[in-house]
């Protein structure tokens, strides 16, 4: 019988290292990066898995929320800095000056914060369940936050919100100005639950995949993948070349020897669980016959009198 190598063999760390280079990311930890995944929305440093581009009308009545709740905090604001700059400082001007404050904070400073701690949300976005993020679907950052803060000044309150809803109208996934200049766009973080299409082993891999050693999976990992694959007929072709790179080269170091050179990403990722699926329903099998056996076992009367019960 052929002798396959253990996954602390030099063979296999050998066979590790050799297809490191097929499936490659960026550095970053690995734990965070299948973690991240349980919610089933997103892999790596939050980067949207299920990455698809919110409805027009959808970011319409999340820009509505939005405007009232900061023309809310406008209102208050402006009353309660009109009243202590008249009375405390006695000048029209230094009212003026507060008003000014408070405008700039309602405009530029809460949004642009907000989106920042959030990575990507407002009170508008998380009711009607959207995300920004960035166009490579990972999680905006300040810089990302602040251009569309300051050209939210534009053309969501310069123009009443009239530019923004012509350039989202016309974009082919809803983007605003904002959103075209710092690199993002709105996604859905909200949908319906994902049918999971049934493991399919890919035949030219079946042989490679009966003959590997396979390590346990980290539950973390597998389930990642098991949604990646579920959702990647609907992913942007780019996203998801990138996302099933990441997977790859996070589940590569569990198998040896690895796939065949040449090898996709997705069908590796389809081979490996798919295999994962056999090997662990037949150890439920073994386990169950070996249980009934040792239960026939108990219930039989010794020096071999019958049981007529």
């Amino acid at each position: 019988m052929a002798q396959h190598p253990t996954p602390s063999s030099p063979a296999s760390r050998s066979a590790g290292r050799a297809r490191a280079a097929l499936y490659t990311t960026p550095a970053r930890d690995a734990e965070t990066a299948a973690g991240s995944m349980l919610d089933g929305t997103v892999l790596g440093e939050g980067v949207v898995v299920d990455a698809r581009a919110a409805s027009f009308a959808v970011r319409l009545l999340s820009g509505l929320i939005d405007a009232l709740a900061l023309l809310t905090v406008a209102s208050v604001l402006v009353g309660a800095g009109s009243a202590v700059g008249i009375e405390t400082l006695g000048s029209e001007d230094a009212a003026t000056v507060l008003l000014l404050v408070a405008v700039v904070l309602v405009m530029v400073v809460v949004p642009v914060g907000l989106e920042t701690l959030t990575r990507g949300y407002s009170l508008g976005k998380y009711a009607m369940g959207i995300r920004i993020v960035r166009d490579d679907g990972g999680p905006i950052r300040f810089r990302q936050a602040l251009v569309r803060g300051l050209l939210g000044v534009l053309e969501l309150w310069m123009t009443a919100g009239g530019l923004a809803v012509v350039v989202t109208f016309f974009n082919s996934r809803g983007r605003r100005l904002g959103d075209i200049m710092a690199g993002t766009y709105a996604v859905r973080t909200r949908s319906g639950g994902v049918r999971l299409t049934p493991l399919i082993m890919p035949p030219h891999l079946a042989g490679w995949a009966r003959s590997a050693d396979i390590r346990p999976l980290p539950d973390g990992y597998a389930l990642a993948a098991r949604q990646y694959l579920a959702r990647a007929a609907g992913l942007d072709p780019t996203s998801r070349a990138r996302l099933g790179q990441e997977l790859a080269a996070l589940l590569e170091p569990y198998v040896a020897p690895g796939p065949p050179l040449g090898t996709p990403p997705d069908l590796f990722l389809a081979a490996l669980l798919a295999e994962r699926r056999d090997r662990d329903f037949a150890l439920a099998l073994r386990s169950m016959q070996r249980a009934e056996t040792r239960a026939a076992t108990v219930r039989r009367l010794p020096w071999g009198l019958r049981d007529d019960a």
